[in-house]
């Protein structure tokens, strides 16, 4: 197959602003047609220069010229259309979480096998750099032992009832709240680090908001060999916060936020100067000049090349505890 052909099934946001853009530019592949409400089809396709709108799915099967379908509607329809899609002969990439049960999951995954076409779930933030970043640096064993791992993820959600996106908080429709909708994209990074946990233990509780999903969620899970992992999900506070950080003996890394934001590299103990902890941070440009001065002014004389690139356009702190920056 040299060139997948799209046809994104949905209208909402994910479609409009995000998953229709991303394959009509992305390389060796196309947009050719939307399904959906037949009006915001036809503009989603006439942003992008596809042809084919339709709004009705059994139609858009028979026939669409795509050999890939992206399913971007409510997640109670994932199942449904998906199957319909894989019996067609479509390969699909559907928007997480994958359906409102694992049983759902678990049949998307037999009949795409069964028909030998490929399904996958958008789970994309493993194609970030700094994603790839971190298995480079675990694999090179630079953080020592893993002892744990901490998500967050903390938001205000809270649609009125002619919401388009009300359905995200109607248990029937989304399967759950803040875990399944967001927290499922930080759990798939930790087990794409990891693997899967050994033991999980999870608390949900609606605190805030007054609707029939989870408001608040909290997981404690440990792994085989000991190390913990925390994450914590929820749509109950207007202090927005999106953490990633994951601790080992030597050292630790951060993303704060998560997805965009800054790359912290923390290696070793808090060096004592003048009464005050002093950080050495080596501010590391995208072109990787060197050297250069930490925050507080001071040179700094700690080096790790192989740690210190930009990802994401953004600028990365690389913190070097061990070593102590020259005193003046």
């Amino acid at each position: 197959m040299n060139c997948l052909t799209w046809l994104c099934v949905g209208t909402g946001d994910i479609v409009k602003k995000r998953a229709a853009a991303a394959l009509a530019n992305a390389e060796g592949g196309r947009l050719i047609g939307i399904c959906g409400g037949r009006e915001r089809a036809q503009a989603i396709c006439d942003d992008h220069d596809a042809d084919e709108v339709f709004d009705n799915l059994d139609e858009a099967l028979a026939q669409t010229k795509a050999n890939a379908l992206y399913i971007g509607t409510p997640v109670y329809r994932h199942g449904d259309e998906a199957l319909r899609a894989i019996a067609a002969g479509k390969h699909v990439l559907i928007e997480k979480p994958l359906g409102l049960t694992a049983a759902d999951a678990a049949r998307m995954a037999d009949a795409s096998d069964a028909a030998s076409v490929t399904a996958g779930c958008a789970y994309y933030r493993r194609m970030f750099p700094r994603y790839a970043q971190l298995k480079k640096i675990l694999a090179a064993g630079t953080l020592g032992r893993i002892v744990l791992v901490r998500l967050t993820y903390c938001s205000w959600f809270n649609p009125s009832a002619d919401d388009t996106k009300s359905w995200r908080v109607k248990k029937s429709c989304s399967g759950g709240g803040p875990l399944a909708d967001m927290g499922s994209h930080m759990l798939d990074i930790l087990i794409g680090l990891l693997g899967l946990p050994q033991t999980v233990f999870a608390q949900c509780a609606t605190l805030v908001q007054h609707y029939e999903v989870e408001d608040s969620s909290v997981i404690v899970m440990s792994y085989p060999d000991g190390a913990q992992a925390i994450a914590t999900f929820g749509w109950n506070s207007k202090a927005w916060t999106h953490e990633f950080e994951i601790v080992g003996s030597e050292g630790k890394v951060k993303w704060v936020p998560a997805d965009t934001g800054k790359v912290v590299i923390t290696l070793g103990r808090d060096v004592q100067a003048e009464g005050r902890v002093k950080r050495a941070i080596w501010v590391v440009a995208n072109d990787g000049e060197l050297p250069c001065r930490s925050d507080a002014g001071d040179e700094v004389v700690a080096g790790y090349d192989d740690l210190a690139v930009g990802l994401d356009g953004d600028t990365v702190g690389l913190v070097d505890r061990r070593r102590r920056s020259r005193q003046r």
